[in-house]
C-alpha cells in the first residue's frame, strides 16, 4: 500500500515538473533569452594580415540585476557590473583554463597568454 502511495506521489511530482517546464517554455518566446544567459549575435574574422587574426564579436545578454555583459572563459557571459565599471577585466576570468590574464596598460582590454607564449589581445569598445 505504501509503495502505491509513493508511486502516486512520484507520478504527481513528475507531472508538476512537466507542467512547470511547459509554462516556462511559453514565457520564453522565440528570440528571448533566459535571465543570466548570453548568445553570440555576430562574429567577424579578418585574417588578411600575416600572423594576425582580428575578430570582432557582438553578443546579446539577458543579465540579472547587478550584472552586465562580459566574458568568461572566452565566451560571452553575465558578470558583476563592478568589474566592468572599474575595468578590472581579469576578475571576470576572460581567458581559457591554463592561460594567464594581464590588463593592458591603458585598461582598454586584456591579454591572454598561452603556455607556449602565444598572446591573444582583447580590447573593449
Amino acid at each position: 500500500m505504501q509503495l502505491l502511495k509513493a508511486l502516486w506521489a512520484l507520478a504527481g511530482a513528475a507531472l508538476c515538473c512537466f507542467l512547470v517546464l511547459v509554462i516556462h517554455a511559453q514565457f520564453l518566446k522565440e528570440g528571448q533569452l533566459a535571465a543570466g544567459t548570453c548568445e553570440i549575435v555576430t562574429l567577424d574574422r579578418d585574417s588578411s594580415q600575416p600572423r594576425r587574426t582580428i575578430a570582432r564579436q557582438t553578443a546579446r545578454c539577458a543579465c540579472r540585476k547587478g550584472q552586465i555583459a562580459g566574458t568568461t572563459r572566452a565566451r560571452p557571459a553575465c558578470v558583476d557590473a563592478r568589474i566592468i565599471k572599474t575595468k578590472q577585466w581579469c576578475e571576470m576570468l576572460p581567458c581559457l583554463e591554463g592561460e594567464g590574464c594581464d590588463l593592458l596598460i591603458n585598461r582598454s582590454g586584456w591579454t591572454c597568454t598561452q603556455p607556449g607564449g602565444r598572446i591573444k589581445t582583447t580590447t573593449v569598445s
